[in-house]
């Protein structure tokens, strides 16, 4: 008797490490992308390794997921990571009477770190404004996001996943109430197709409440935009953070010769239509040059904006969402077959895949444990080969 066949709907970090995940169980997959892998929230991201440092205050279970997974993806994943650390700086007083909340979050969430003195963090990083007050060293670091992606795609391929790209759902075929396939779009040919299969899951990112929507499910993501605006020169090689709560431009992340000053956060409707607003960039160089001042002396080399999937509960506003994730099981909704899962950070796919792996397992009457804590992943040069 064959395994059972699950097609997963998105190839963004989250359905990369779902795919890798459940090939390693010894199921069937597919994976079905509209795109190219890795083109949509994933592939625009700030490529931050999280050690978790950024919510160890405001949102502990999100900081612990990070640094249990950055320390995790150290082991298996080691050509797709720059592990160059990161600091947390003090610029004013106020940022210095947020330094001992900082530590005290670290500690509660066991991330790693070290208290550095002005003089230390200039002789480590010398472009850093030369009037910072304290600086703190903790495990973060650096990814590029097609590789990262690419990497759990092309192990799970070595595993049997089937992995298409330009291939849109457009339908989930229902059968007596369960979900047996999916009808998909060729985007570049224009045929459409049925795959049919034991299980679905749901994970699209952003756009999970659209595709949850063709099974008439809601399913609580709310996308939410943030703009990054990256100058054409490495001013850092250490991730630089404010020593404060995450807040709007707050970060600059080297990545290759550049550097990403990021953040903003609104909600958006439409994922596929985010508007720039002119003044959240230059809100992002003006944070940058209060981190860096030599910013100010470099060309913009790009802006850009991705939408996240965040879990929003009522009344919550979008700083306070927290960036853990969650699985959902739609057989509450009436609808078997058919899970989601949104949520989370790329540096926590991989933990997440677990999840969604012990659950879908579950459902089809399985009892495989996962493997991927321990499985070296391949280069993500080898998906081609």
């Amino acid at each position: 008797m064959p395994a059972p066949h699950v097609v997963i709907v998105g190839a963004g970090s989250t359905g990369a490490a779902c795919a890798h995940d459940l090939a390693l169980r010894g199921l069937r997959v597919t994976v079905v992308e509209r795109g190219e892998f890795s083109n949509a929230t994933t592939g625009r991201n700030h490529c931050l390794l999280h050690s978790g440092g950024r919510y160890a205050v405001t949102d502990q279970e999100s900081a612990i997921e990070c640094i249990d997974e950055n320390l995790l993806l150290r082991k298996i994943m080691p050509d797709a990571l720059e592990l160059n650390d990161g600091l947390f700086v003090a610029l004013t007083e106020e940022d210095l009477g947020f330094k001992a909340r900082f530590i005290a979050g670290c500690e509660a969430c066991h991330i790693p770190y070290r208290e550095l003195t002005p003089a230390q963090a200039l002789a480590r990083e010398p472009l850093l404004n030369p009037k910072l007050l304290a600086a703190v060293q903790v495990p973060d670091g650096v990814f590029e996001p097609w590789r990262f992606s690419m990497a759990f795609l092309a192990t799970a391929r070595s595993n049997g996943a089937v992995c298409r790209s330009y291939t849109e759902v457009v339908e989930l075929v229902r059968q007596n109430g369960s979900v047996t396939g999916v009808k998909v779009l060729d985007r570049v040919t224009g045929k459409t197709d049925t795959i049919g299969c034991d299980l679905v899951v749901n994970a699209a990112g952003p756009w999970a409440g659209e595709v949850a929507g063709f099974g008439g499910i809601e399913v609580p993501v709310q996308p939410t935009a943030g703009i990054m605006v990256t100058v054409g020169r490495r001013m850092n090689n250490m991730v630089v953070n404010r020593l404060d709560k995450p807040s709007d431009g707050d970060i600059v992340v080297p990545q290759r010769t550049t550097s990403i000053i990021g953040t903003t956060s609104w909600t958006v409707t439409d994922p596929d239509a985010i508007d720039i607003p002119p003044e959240h960039i230059q809100k992002m160089l003006h944070k940058g040059i209060e981190l860096i001042p030599e910013i100010a002396t470099v060309t913009t080399r790009g802006v850009g904006a991705a939408a996240r999937p965040l879990i929003k509960r009522a009344n919550e506003d979008e700083r306070d969402v927290s960036r853990t994730f969650e699985c959902f099981d739609h057989k509450r909704d009436g609808v078997e077959g058919f899970v989601s899962i949104s949520g989370g950070k790329t540096t926590t796919a991989r933990g997440m895949a677990e999840k969604l792996g012990d659950l879908v397992t579950r459902k089809l009457g399985l009892s495989v444990a996962c493997q991927t804590r321990t499985t070296q992943l391949l280069s993500y040069r080898l998906f081609y080969a």
